[in-house]
Formats: C-alpha cells, structure tokens, sequence
C-alpha cells in the first residue's frame, strides 16, 4: 500500500520516558495519538523535538493504545535532556 505523505501541524510537550513492559524507555509520548492518525499500527512522520529536525522518523505503538517517539542517546545529547525531562514535539508531515 502507498501513502501520499500528508502536511501536518500538530504541537505537543510531554516528557522523555515511557514504560513498556516494567522497563522506561528513551521515548516521548504523544497524547490522543490513537484519534489523531486513525490507526493503532505505527506511522512515520517529519518534525522536530525542540527544534531538532527529524526526518522520516518512526512513531511506534505504545503497547497500550497510543504512539511514542523514540529519542535515541544522540538525539538526546544534542537536546541535552534525559529522562524525565520535557521536550516539545512538532509534527509536520505524515508519511505512512
């Protein structure tokens, strides 16, 4: 199936650490993500974290119903956060 990439605008914060499975992992969840795509399955995306561009990036299925973004140690050190920490995420364009 081919998806025609779709512009979007859609801001959130939230803070770095989502538990999955007893663990905390690296991620940022996005609130109302399930209503907002229409589908539990993960979908890629172009945006930013804090300015941060990033391109193509995946936003994977929480376990729970919801999708979370996941900020690898590069990312992060380029943020200079960790967990627990709050980062601001914007959408700009839906690609799958």
């Amino acid at each position: 199936m081919t998806y025609d990439p779709t512009p979007l605008d859609h801001t959130f914060t939230a803070p770095i650490g989502v538990d999955v499975k007893g663990e905390t992992w690296h991620c940022v969840e996005m609130p109302g993500s399930a209503e907002f795509f229409g589908t539990g399955r993960a979908v890629r995306v172009d945006g930013s974290v804090d300015g941060i561009e990033l391109s193509n990036v995946g936003l994977m299925v929480t376990g729970t119903g919801g999708h979370m973004l996941s900020l690898n140690a590069k990312i992060r050190a380029r943020l200079g956060k960790d967990l627990g920490d709050e980062v601001t995420v914007h959408l700009r364009r839906r690609l799958s």
